[in-house]
């Protein structure tokens, strides 16, 4: 028994059990508290998007009714096409972000400053940007102002949170200012990480700077863009703050997440809202996929050349087998 016991302590002891006793015990808190308030909520919503229920009161199975009412309602169906405002104005801000982020990667006069600037707004909180931009857009207040004196007349300008034909414009519009900055930092980081080498060789030869960024900062931070265009589209699709704050959902600005929370706070269908947030994630996935998919096709990704150029080159060489085979004969 004694020698079972040394052995057992000698065991304990050995670096490599210490090593894995280590890793078990400082992630044994951090996954206890995910799956806690994470995966376990996200079974119980599972759970629930096959109910019709609400928070306190009895559950009715109902299969999956939840799931087809949400591509039938109106008002759900026309939150989701409300996300493609904020899928294009994610696209413009990633461009201007990239753009302002190329220039400002090199030594610019007053580039430190301009970018505190480009990148105050993202650490304001999103509720506050909400209310600078509802008093920025109200009727008579500061957009109007400013419009009146470059010359319009203020009779002519649309109200542009209540026109229906500009009021999403206008709320796309802010996470544009919003989100540019906080993008921009991060295509900094990646363009400054590139060899500078290259930008030494590139200019020995000559290369002006659209030359140095299709050829060399493309290239190296396709990474970052790819990745910044899954966030991006990821957030435009489930967008709530600006609509929310601003509007309130009104004047059809209610944006999927808006609908959901009016659905589960206001009309308790909570199954209902549980379903549009299991949908919701099933897009989300979907778009991600797409866009790994055309990742790989049009730019490569791990390391791999895109499809599109693999497929080409097999092309051509199949091509000039065939004609090196015809002139053997």
């Amino acid at each position: 028994m004694a020698r079972e016991k040394s052995s057992f302590i000698r065991w304990i002891q050995s670096g490599k059990v210490n090593k894995r006793l280590c890793m078990i015990t400082f992630m044994l808190f951090p996954l206890t508290l995910l799956v806690v308030f994470t995966y376990i909520p996200f079974l119980k919503m599972f759970q629930f998007s096959f109910y019709e229920m609400k928070y306190i009161g009895d559950r009715e199975f109902v299969g999956w009714e939840n799931y087809l009412e949400v591509f039938t309602r109106e008002d759900c169906f026309q939150a989701l096409k409300l996300s493609l405002y904020y899928i294009v104005a994610s696209f413009i801000q990633l461009a201007l972000a990239l753009w302002f982020a190329s220039i400002l990667s090199f030594k610019t006069r007053g580039g430190g400053i301009f970018k505190g600037f480009m990148f105050f707004p993202y650490l304001v909180c999103g509720i506050a940007v909400g209310f600078i931009f509802k008093f920025f857009y109200t009727r008579g207040f500061v957009l109007d102002t400013i419009l009146q004196w470059i010359g319009f007349n203020l009779d002519n300008l649309p109200y542009w949170l209540r026109d229906r034909s500009v009021n999403n414009i206008s709320l796309a519009a802010s996470s544009i200012w919003r989100y540019m900055g906080q993008n921009m930092v991060l295509f900094i980081g990646a363009i400054m990480s590139v060899d500078s080498t290259l930008y030494e060789a590139a200019a020995i030869d000559g290369a002006n700077g659209w030359a140095k960024f299709r050829y060399i900062i493309f290239p190296s931070i396709k990474t970052i863009i790819v990745l910044n265009m899954i966030l991006a589209i990821s957030g435009s699709l489930s967008v709530f703050e600006p609509p929310y704050v601003i509007t309130g959902g009104s004047f059809g600005t209610g944006t999927y997440f808006v609908v959901m929370n009016e659905l589960a706070h206001e009309s308790q269908k909570v199954g209902l809202a549980s379903a549009m947030a299991i949908v919701l994630l099933g897009l989300i996935f979907i778009a991600t996929m797409i866009q790994k998919f055309v990742e790989a096709y049009f730019l490569g990704t791990n390391g791999k050349e895109a499809i599109r150029y693999v497929r080409k080159q097999k092309k051509i060489e199949a091509q000039h087998a065939a004609q090196a085979a015809k002139g053997g004969r």
